[in-house]
């Protein structure tokens, strides 16, 4: 599924709740509240939606409760400046830091970047520019970032140093702020230019600045390349950014493939103290299948 669709589909594009009906109190006590996780796991809006119906402020309480510590909001760019500092309000009183956002002037699902033309760089330098406001108001430090898709009538060389030199413009934008833009390899279909960890690597390289760092999405990666523990460890000193979804079906550790301990265990390791994002769909419907989500993280979490 296309980014854009997965957040169609989840609702993390979406606005939950007014602004004034998400200021309604949590429906369950705090006095409740479970073990905070090891890893730090950042759950979406809509991921708890049965069980915290009460609007963002609502489910923003209940992930606090359940022990997670941050949250990811994709289309957080489409929010009002008002939801906006809600959210970031609330992160702040629950003690939780904002995940990524994604970076989209409306040019990451077609030909752009890549071309090297002026009108999609100045695009991506605009967008950049809107999110270092968005990302005071929510508190976030890392977004994501995706170059779009092939330009066919150019040398993959060539593509590649377009890319770069746009990153650089974007990362002038951020870095005098402390910010961090986190490009994603992506398997959605074979049109993206961005697809592989070492690619990922070689453009970081390219426009060295602490600005510009890697997003190492597990899901797509497997589905790209797999053998996920050494490609991480190969391209290690450019991941900045980890995000969760087994595969196939995008859904919870252990309804795929992926050996999920392992693969956290790995990452624990390396002294990863980032966020790690759930960006996944739930694998079954209502509360049931959102206490099931949080159990299988529970049992993947590592010490």
């Amino acid at each position: 599924m296309e980014r854009r669709g997965f957040i169609k589909k989840v609702g993390l594009g979406s606005t939950l709740l007014g602004v004034s009906g998400a200021m309604s109190l949590p429906s369950f006590a705090a006095g409740n509240a479970e073990p905070t996780f090891n890893m730090d796991f950042a759950p979406h809006f809509g991921m708890f939606r049965n069980s915290a119906p009460g609007g963002i402020v609502d489910e923003l309480k209940f992930m606090a409760d359940q022990g997670f510590r941050s949250l990811e909001d994709n289309g957080m760019l489409r929010r009002s400046e008002e939801e906006q500092a809600l959210i970031g309000k609330t992160l702040e009183s629950l003690g939780m830091r904002m995940g990524v956002f994604v970076i989209e002037g409306g040019d990451n699902w077609k030909v752009s970047l890549t071309t090297g033309k002026q009108e999609f760089i100045d695009t991506f330098v605009n967008t950049c520019k809107k999110s270092v406001e968005v990302a005071k108001r929510v508190g976030a430090k890392w977004m994501t970032v995706v170059p779009g898709y092939f330009e066919r009538n150019l040398p993959i060389g060539v593509q590649t140093g377009n890319v770069i030199e746009a990153f650089k413009r974007g990362a002038e934008v951020l870095e005098p702020h402390g910010l961090v833009m986190v490009m994603e390899p992506l398997s959605d279909n074979p049109d993206l230019f961005l697809r592989h960890a070492d690619q990922s690597y070689m453009i970081c390289k390219g426009v060295d600045s602490p600005a510009c760092k890697i997003l190492y999405d597990i899901y797509h990666m497997q589905r790209n390349e797999g053998n996920l523990i050494a490609t991480m460890e190969k391209t290690w000193e450019e991941i900045a950014y980890i995000q969760i979804g087994d595969n196939p079906g995008r859904k919870e550790p252990g309804t795929g493939e992926i050996n999920y301990s392992n693969v956290f265990k790995y990452i624990r390791e390396k002294g990863f103290k980032g966020v790690m994002g759930m960006e996944h769909g739930n694998a079954s419907p209502g509360i049931e299948g959102e206490k099931a989500l949080i159990q299988a993280y529970r049992k993947v979490d590592v010490v």
